[in-house]
């Protein structure tokens, strides 16, 4: 069940959009493809780690818990000003943008021109609208049910499966099709010169894939919930993550079969898997494959509307935001405030990225691929500092535990040392560089509104 829970939380935009963003930095498709089993691996290291600190503190709070028992309550306030900032109103905006490229393909195909349809500050507004009526739905109290629920998660699913084994079928059924599968574009397989080959380049493409993992911490609380922890907690996710692995690889070996590395690169905001569909089975590809874009990210984002203002709701309950954050619609009962806070946030940042791209020189780049780079460095940042815990619990609660990492220390340090050689990686990159100080700044103003309400919280009981 957590196996599953995992790969439902994980997969989302990510494996449709960031193939091209990889592509740009690794061409070599065998390169390409590794780096999805990489990432893939240690997050695996990560939440193999993360289970035994969540098997110690079996209560709802996930990584808050375990940043304010092992450094303090200021961290434990850093991961919910993180959570806000970066996991959910940055992700929020970034779906967004993703729902209106999804929708322009369509336009495009519609008007029968690969030009712009819906001028750019259109598109822009249709992502700010589409998360204000998501967001006004979640302040009323309509919610998602298990139903559609499941009904969203089928269409991620299938749309993937369909499209790892698409050019199979085609090559069966339609061998004659506008564009056959063919191995070649596959090629170059490998460096040529492995003497040139770059860790840097290795590393940002790396960052790229970091996104479509995003999301695996969510399932280590129930480390504390499962029956015989030592033996099914490793199980579930090492099943878990071999699966996404295993569906993300085959996705990106199905790319290559129809787009080269130098194409992928030049598609611009249309998502690779678009493109493919678009190319095997012609303009109803395009559509069922935008169209599946779109629900999965409805799905999403109106999850996380639901979902997060209840997180900023706990915490104004805790004394670490503001008071008014916390209180209910009278009618509705839901966290109304919070919701509407973080939906108008959301939105901010859909417009302020936008105006970023396009006045400050970064108008090759995408508010996808800006909004995903800051939110891969805040999130890893705190994250890392979460599978660090382990290390501090391990020194503070000697003892017996329901559930010990394998490989300990190993595990947790590869993943730690990893993860922080990427963030340096993004430091030091002049094209993830203004994202990364950027996360970092938000990060330090968390650090300032910690001791801000703190300040207040110690005069108000003195």
């Amino acid at each position: 069940m957590a196996g599953a829970i995992l790969v439902g939380c994980v997969i989302g935009t990510g494996v449709f959009k960031k193939a091209s963003a990889v592509a740009g930095s690794v061409p070599e498709s065998g390169l390409a493809i590794t780096v999805w089993v990489v990432v893939g691996l240690l997050t695996l290291c990560g939440a193999l780690a993360l289970a035994e600190v969540a098997a110690l503190f079996p209560r709802s709070g996930g990584n808050l818990i375990f940043l304010h028992e092992a450094y303090g309550r200021m961290y434990g306030f850093l991961w919910g000003w993180v959570e806000f900032w970066f996991l959910r109103c940055a992700s929020i905006a970034a779906l967004s943008v993703v729902f209106t490229d999804a929708f322009h393909d369509i336009a495009k195909f519609a008007g029968e021109t690969k030009s712009d349809v819906i001028p750019f500050w259109h598109r822009q507004a249709i992502s700010a609208v589409v998360v204000m009526l998501l967001g006004g739905l979640a302040a009323r109290g309509t919610k998602l049910g298990a139903r559609v629920q499941f009904v969203v998660t089928a269409v991620k699913v299938g749309a993937l499966v369909l499209i790892m084994l698409l050019p199979v079928i085609v090559l069966v059924i339609k061998p004659s099709a506008p564009t056959v599968p063919d191995p070649a574009r596959f090629n170059p397989v490998w460096p040529s010169d492995w003497y040139a080959f770059s860790f840097a380049a290795f590393a940002t493409a790396m960052i790229a894939v970091m996104w479509p993992y995003n999301g695996w911490t969510n399932v280590a609380p129930l480390a504390g919930e499962i029956r015989d922890p030592q033996k099914n907690v490793p199980r579930a996710f090492i099943g878990g993550m071999l699966v996404l692995i295993a569906v993300y690889t085959g996705v990106n070996v199905s790319y290559f079969f129809t787009v080269s590395a130098s194409e992928m690169t030049t598609l611009g905001g249309t998502p690779v898997s678009t493109e493919v569909c678009f190319r095997l089975i012609g303009p109803v590809g395009l559509m069922l494959a935008s169209a599946a874009l779109m629900v999965s990210v409805m799905g999403t984002v109106g999850g996380n509307l639901l979902v997060g203002p209840r997180s900023v709701f706990a915490l104004s309950r805790e004394g670490l935001a503001p008071k008014i954050l916390g209180s209910v619609h009278p009618r509705y009962e839901t966290p109304l405030v919070a919701t509407v806070l973080m939906t108008c946030v959301s939105a901010m940042f859909v417009v302020g990225v936008a105006a970023y791209t396009q006045h400050t020189g970064a108008g090759l780049k995408s508010s996808f691929d800006v909004l995903t780079v800051f939110i891969v460095f805040g999130s890893t940042l705190l994250e890392t500092l979460a599978v660090g815990t382990i290390f501090v619990f391990r020194v503070k609660y000697p003892g017996s535990r329901p559930y010990r990492c394998p490989g300990y220390p190993v595990v947790p340090a590869i993943y730690i040392v990893t993860m922080l050689a990427v963030l340096a990686t993004m430091l030091a990159t002049p094209a993830k560089r203004t994202e990364a100080l950027a996360g970092l700044g938000f990060i330090a103003s968390g650090i300032v509104a910690y001791v801000v309400t703190n300040t207040k919280r110690i005069a108000s009981h003195s």
